[in-house]
């Protein structure tokens, strides 16, 4: 594996810490070094705390490393497990991020994590909010993040009518409307951690796989401008910590 502390050009990243960007040799290398990274996080906060926090995003890329890291002897009934984003549908659909949790990590020894899916049946999607950031009262203590070849992140797409409105916010998590976003498939309505939860998590780690991944990255941190890159919010920290790039072919 080859580490690469990563120093962004000022325009990019004046206000933010650098990242650091680890090359893995192969999928497998790069599947077991995040789940023992996210793992290690873990650990440290539960030998420090009674419990930890963890926040997963969804998506096809996190799930190899999501069933490694269900395999990881941790006190996982210390563990709480929440999500990054999830788009408004039934937990249990199968094109929720909470459905792909429950199926990739709560289960061998993650089966025992308390899960905080952030919708309900009955629930309207103000409550879902509000019930997302009460969670969040308790500060996570590592976010799993991935990123859409358009440059988004959580559910924060370029040129979404919502996008200001997300950076803004002093809230952990706000409800957005997509529409018109083609990053956002046909699951326009969500609710995404903000710029100003991410920010408030220590550790967090962006998993990115494939030369387009690795080129867009590189194209928004040579830009610099948030709103046409969402994924650079990943990189503010109230901890001064550096993101956690890991990446392979």
């Amino acid at each position: 594996m080859a580490v690469e502390r990563s120093h962004e050009p000022a325009k990019a990243t004046w206000l933010q810490p650098p990242h650091d960007l680890h090359v893995h040799a192969n999928g497998d290398v790069w599947t077991w070094a995040a789940a023992v990274a996210i793992a290690a996080e873990l650990r440290r906060e539960l030998i420090a705390h009674p419990r930890a926090r963890l926040l997963l995003s969804g998506g096809t890329t996190p799930a190899p490393v999501y069933r490694a890291l269900s395999k990881a002897p941790l006190d996982w009934d210390r563990v709480n497990v929440g999500l990054v984003d999830e788009r408004w549908l039934h937990p249990q659909d199968l094109y929720s991020n909470a459905h792909l949790v429950r199926t990739h990590l709560l289960k061998d020894q993650a089966a025992a994590a308390h899960f905080e899916p952030m919708t309900r049946p009955g629930r309207t999607i103000e409550e879902a909010v509000a019930g997302a950031n009460a969670f969040a009262r308790i500060e996570a203590c590592v976010a799993v993040l991935g990123m859409g070849d358009d440059g988004h992140v959580a559910s924060l797409f370029p040129g979404m009518t919502d996008l200001e409105r997300a950076f803004a916010s002093r809230q952990d998590y706000v409800a957005v409307d997509a529409t018109g976003c083609p990053g956002a498939r046909q699951w326009t309505r969500r609710i995404t951690l903000t710029p100003h939860g991410m920010a408030r998590v220590p550790s967090r780690l962006l998993l990115m796989r494939g030369a387009r991944k690795r080129d867009v990255f590189s194209q928004a941190l040579a830009d610099g401008n948030r709103n046409r890159w969402p994924v650079l919010a990943a990189l503010d920290s109230v901890h001064r910590t550096s993101l956690q790039v890991h990446w392979c072919a």
